[in-house]
């Protein structure tokens, strides 16, 4: 269950589920694509799919089913999440008068329509609803699809409601993807799907990527630790369990200078597992999860950029020089009492983040995924004549004489 590991093949191990998922997820978006509406019904297997759709009464009745002071933590994790990313916000438009004549910049815009994925298979993510949501909503997105697996918990329902989703489908796994990119009879197309999923969907996401802009790879989870002789075993195990709780596919590994620590920290993951509640999720992710003991810090730092974790928790002495050199990590916690899960539901960053090595090339999701940009060029007469010349040469130079003529006219005007 807990043991030493090789970066290599732990890596191997999180693209090999991916690609066990490719033939049934194929499978999957051709139903869709044929079937539409009547694909996602047969697909919800343990569930009698009347309506496809939820209700505005629906959202209104959830409020009834969920307890007070659960409603209240979403409300104020819902505000946290939007004050932090509303420092993300860019600017409609700047202008920048870069010499006489010449004035540049850029306009950014938000998407119109986008989806978002929201998990629910083995247990609520009422947060993963508001991390998806929030940003879209303060980039300005007017519509927002969301797909959940049903039934879909109220609690769920709730979280979307507070976010001002403005549609909600019963739909989960690939279908759900599929769905949203190629559109049915009932749900509209999406420019773009975000969230978090298992391995059929992250996959269906990838795959779909000719019709549909997604986020990043995003699931199953996994944590990456680096630590050293100060760290605390308890902590250490506590992460490992956290993140392993999420789905059997999570994994997790701890890097560590400190050659004793991995067997303390084992023994502090039997005495938790002793009482977990999800023990056998965690179980089945443990044999996906390990440690490996490094020389130092500097082949520490190196080992996890290799990795490129999702979340990257930093658990040693002097922990800032160990942020400002790592380079690939979805979201960075530093210090013992930066849990993940503090992240995952009320600091106010995003848990939506890339797994599977895919830091090394992806954000975690933010307000600007939820936008595009567009350069503005204004140009009078002298700044016109400033690269005239320029323009005309290297035009003619790729024989493209239309281009060069195009300014050589402005010029006589």
């Amino acid at each position: 269950m807990w043991k030493a590991v090789g970066i290599d093949a732990w890596l191997a191990g999180r693209k090999s589920s991916l690609e066990d998922a490719r033939v049934t997820v194929t499978e999957i978006i051709e139903r869709v694509r044929k079937n539409g509406d009547t694909a996602l019904r047969e697909l919800s297997r343990h569930y009698d799919l009347k309506e496809i759709a939820v209700s505005d009464e629906e959202r209104e009745s959830a409020y009834d089913d969920v307890d007070t002071q659960i409603v209240e933590s979403l409300i104020e994790a819902h505000a946290r999440i939007e004050r932090f990313h509303e420092l993300q916000k860019p600017r409609d438009l700047w202008l920048q008068e870069m010499e006489p004549g010449i004035v540049l910049g850029v306009k950014t815009t938000a998407l119109d329509r986008v989806g978002i994925y929201v998990p629910g298979g083995r247990a609520p993510y009422p947060s993963s609803a508001l991390m998806c949501s929030v940003p879209a909503r303060v980039a300005g997105v007017r519509e927002i699809c969301a797909c959940s697996p049903p039934p879909i918990h109220p609690m769920t329902l709730v979280a979307l409601d507070i976010a001002g989703v403005t549609e909600i489908y019963r739909s989960g796994g690939a279908q759900a993807i599929a769905a949203m990119a190629l559109g049915t009879e009932t749900v509209k197309p999406v420019q773009k799907i975000v969230g978090p999923g298992n391995v059929y969907v992250t996959l269906a996401k990838m795959m779909l990527r000719e019709h549909v802009e997604i986020d990043f790879p995003a699931g199953p989870s996994e944590i990456g630790i680096i630590a050293d002789h100060t760290a605390d075993p308890r902590i250490v195990a506590s992460d490992v369990l956290a993140q392993a709780e999420h789905d059997p596919n999570a994994a997790c590994i701890l890097i560590t200078t400190d050659k004793n620590l991995p067997v303390k920290v084992g023994h502090e993951i039997t005495r938790l597992l002793a009482s977990a509640p999800r023990k056998e999720i965690i179980e089945k992710a443990l044999n996906n999860s390990g440690y490996t003991i490094v020389a130092d810090m500097d082949e520490a730092i190196a080992a996890s950029d290799m990795v490129a974790p999702e979340h990257l928790s930093i658990q040693v002495e002097d922990p800032l020089s160990v942020v400002t050199r790592v380079k690939n990590a979805g979201a960075i916690f530093v210090g013992k009492y930066s849990a993940v899960a503090c992240g995952d539901y009320a600091v106010g960053t995003n848990h939506v983040l890339p797994t599977a090595g895919y830091s090394k090339m992806y954000s975690g999701l933010d307000v600007a995924h939820f936008c595009k940009t567009a350069s503005v060029e204004i140009l009078d007469k002298n700044g016109l004549e400033s690269i005239g010349d320029i323009v005309e040469t290297l035009a003619e130079a790729e024989g493209l004489h239309a281009h060069a003529q195009s300014v050589k006219l402005r010029r006589l005007c």
